[in-house]
């Protein structure tokens, strides 16, 4: 059965009332369930306390198996996070470091996977860091970085600032047959695209909600596979951590046997919420027609850059290209357009010396139509006669 997205578009997405949103690369806005579910939580927790406890925490234990289900693993490998970063740090921290091991990291990633990686320089741990060609990521020059103590390679699966998609199978691969574990920053890349972790040979992979995902900032999930779960040192051990009760009568510090030894303490209830809301829209819709959908949504921003006038930067591979966009045009200040493109109801932004699109799947032509304007106008150019939008 088609998929009503102009309905979508109506019921969960009031911000398209006012803003052609192309910025959900950096922070998207919620769904109406989301903001519901979020409110919902914040009178219920004002009117009756902890009361209720349980049917919020019931809805938690639902996500981790939505999220699960997401990516092809099993609940056990799911643990929640406040964020990429956090998830980063527990595997590059818990990793078991030798000194005079190495980890390989593609030079444009995130700074967020390539800092928490260098701070391990104080326990003998060399980040190699590999340089792009033209925006795109080598498989030979990750395989040329790679030694007998490479044992991590830590690569986004889509890039932040160029929109390269990085090919998980062929590195996953990689990393197997030369006995490397594979770190995914997967922040990127869920939601435009698809992961399955049950044949793509990912050992660890993190992400924050509030971008493709739709949900709240500072809720987010760490995958670890379970083999690494007993190797893996784990940090900030808390009462959630063990398999006792934190009301039993003694301690007993047996941890849990899976993901959740690294869910130290409380969770971020409310943020949770509102991720699961969120996470119920995309799981009506599911992770396939969500990706064809994003990636259609992508070429119409290519196209509708390019008809403006703007160079589209990237690769011109099908395979390489996510559903960020990114474009230059000469002589265009690109922090200038996206501070001229606010002012006219449309939402960008500038990484790294160009500008960046992120539509998501309820984007229509009346956003294009108004990013097409902008764009022209942040040219100082008028519309072609041959084509429009």
């Amino acid at each position: 059965m088609a998929i009503d997205w102009a309905a979508i578009r109506e019921v969960e997405f009031p911000v398209a009332r006012e803003w052609a949103y192309f910025d959900h690369a950096a922070v998207a806005p919620v769904p109406r369930r989301a903001a519901e579910a979020v409110r919902l939580w914040a009178e219920n927790q004002a009117d009756h306390g902890a009361v209720n406890w349980k049917t919020w925490g019931d809805k938690i234990e639902a996500l981790r198996v939505g999220l699960a289900g997401w990516i092809a693993a099993d609940p056990d490998e799911i643990a929640f996070v406040a964020n990429t970063t956090h998830g980063i740090g527990l595997v590059a921290e818990g990793f078991p470091w030798r000194p005079g091991d190495n980890v390989v990291v593609p030079a444009d990633e995130y700074p967020s996977n390539v800092y928490p990686w260098m701070n391990l320089a104080d326990r003998g741990v060399e980040t190699r860091m590999v340089p792009s060609r033209d925006d795109r990521i080598l498989l030979d020059d990750l395989r040329a970085a790679m030694d007998d103590r490479t044992r991590v390679l830590a690569v986004s699966h889509v890039e932040f600032a160029s929109g390269f998609r990085n090919d998980l199978d062929a590195i996953g691969e990689l990393c197997r047959s030369r006995g490397v574990a594979l770190f995914v920053d997967a922040i990127q890349g869920l939601g435009p695209l698809e992961m399955d972790v049950s044949r793509t040979p990912v050992d660890f992979a993190a992400a924050d909600s509030h971008k493709w995902l739709l949900g709240p900032e500072g809720a987010g999930f760490l995958y670890v596979r379970r083999q690494w779960i007993d190797r893996l040192r784990p940090l900030g051990v808390g009462w959630h951590s063990v398999t006792a009760s934190f009301s039993a009568p003694g301690l007993d510090f047996t941890l849990k046997p899976n993901a959740q030894r690294w869910e130290g303490g409380s969770c971020n209830m409310p943020g949770l919420q509102g991720f699961a809301a969120s996470m119920e829209l995309l799981g009506e819709i599911g992770p396939a027609a969500l990706s064809r959908r994003l990636l259609d949504r992508a070429e119409a921003v290519r196209e509708a850059v390019a008809e403006a006038g703007w160079r589209v930067l990237g690769s011109t591979i099908p395979e390489e290209r996510s559903a960020i966009v990114t474009a230059a045009a000469e002589g265009v200040d690109p922090d200038a357009a996206v501070a001229l493109l606010r002012g006219r109801k449309v939402v960008a932004s500038s990484r790294r010396g160009r500008l960046r699109f992120s539509p998501h799947l309820y984007t229509d032509e009346r956003d294009l139509r108004s990013l097409w304007d902008g764009l022209i106008a942040a040219r100082g150019a008028h519309p072609p006669t041959a084509k429009g939008r």
